[in-house]
């Protein structure tokens, strides 16, 4: 009922950039997302969290990307970004979109992930 499809990853260099994109879509004719957010994995490591936005645009910021990664979204087209400045190699992961829908089904929304390699 509700999809996520996140787009942007890729391999870069340390220092680099990339602009993650996450688009919320469902078949209902009303939709309602609370807060949306980033997470990543690494491998051997659990999941954790990078950054959300609620749906007024308060953020917040795994200690680790403060200064470096910008979240923000788009509320018309349901899409929440991940700009990612001064990449380091412990970036590098499975960054995942989370959307915490209310209408039409209430719930905890994840994308299918998209692979974030930084190399040294």
């Amino acid at each position: 009922q509700v999809q996520l499809e996140e787009s942007g990853g890729g391999s870069v260099q340390a220092g680099g950039s990339l602009r993650l994109s996450c688009a919320a879509s469902t078949t209902r004719s009303i939709f309602v997302i609370n807060d949306m957010g980033w997470y990543r994995q690494a491998p051997g490591k659990q999941r954790e969290l990078v950054a959300t936005i609620t749906r007024s645009g308060s953020t917040n910021y795994a200690d680790s990307v403060k200064g470096r990664f910008t979240i923000s979204r788009d509320n018309a087209k349901n899409t929440v970004y991940l700009q990612m400045n001064s990449l380091e190699p412990e970036d590098t992961g499975v960054y995942y979109c989370k959307a915490t829908v209310i209408v039409p089904v209430g719930g905890d929304y994840w994308g299918q992930g998209t692979q974030v390699t930084v190399s040294s």
